[in-house]
């Protein structure tokens, strides 16, 4: 059964950082493209960042770019995003997915409250 399964999100002041990570089992996910999307309460579902199999690809939103980082460790079927200089407008639901061709999987999301 494949399961990605996020972790790291919380309250935290502006400003200030958090590391979320999404840890990945049921399969090995080294040829997967793995990222982050975000669902802010009345938006739209948000990308945020991706990183390609070999991590040789990485892409941002306008929005986090500068800010926050995303890095994979395929051994350990894992990937986070290192959030810094955090914004209220960053205030969302972060969920992490895998995909290939036209496979995708989701995990179940972790909050990040991020509060003036």
């Amino acid at each position: 059964q494949v399961q990605l399964v996020e972790s790291g999100g919380g309250l935290v002041q502006a400003g200030g950082s958090l590391r979320l990570s999404c840890a990945a089992s049921g399969r090995t996910f080294s040829s997967y493209a793995m990222g982050w999307f975000r669902l802010a309460p009345g938006k739209e579902r948000e990308f945020v960042a991706a990183i390609t199999w070999s991590g040789g690809n990485i892409n941002y939103a306008d929005s986090v770019k500068g800010r926050f980082t995303i890095s994979r460790d395929n051994a350990k079927n894992t990937v986070w995003l290192q959030m810094t200089g955090l914004k209220p407008e960053d205030t969302a639901v972060y969920y992490c997915y895998a995909g290939i061709s036209s496979t995708n999987y989701w995990g179940k999301g972790t909050p990040v409250t991020v509060f003036s």
